[in-house]
């Protein structure tokens, strides 16, 4: 399943760009506006949803950077 350029939009408008972080040159992606943002949460939820429901998978393993 691939996202629509709508659903795309969505996702890449909630992610925030914080330029020269951690050190000059670097674009980091800070995604806890997308966490914020309702219907960015739900499309990607729902996208990723659609994409695993046939793997049968038990846990996902979140590791944070």
């Amino acid at each position: 399943m691939t996202l629509s350029n709508t659903e795309r939009k969505i996702i890449e408008n909630s992610i925030r760009d914080v330029k020269d972080f951690p050190k000059p040159g670097i674009v980091f992606k800070d995604i806890t506006t997308l966490l914020n943002d309702a219907e960015a949460y739900s499309v990607l939820m729902n996208h990723l949803y659609q994409k695993y429901k046939e793997y049968n998978l038990n846990y996902i393993a979140g590791i944070d950077a």
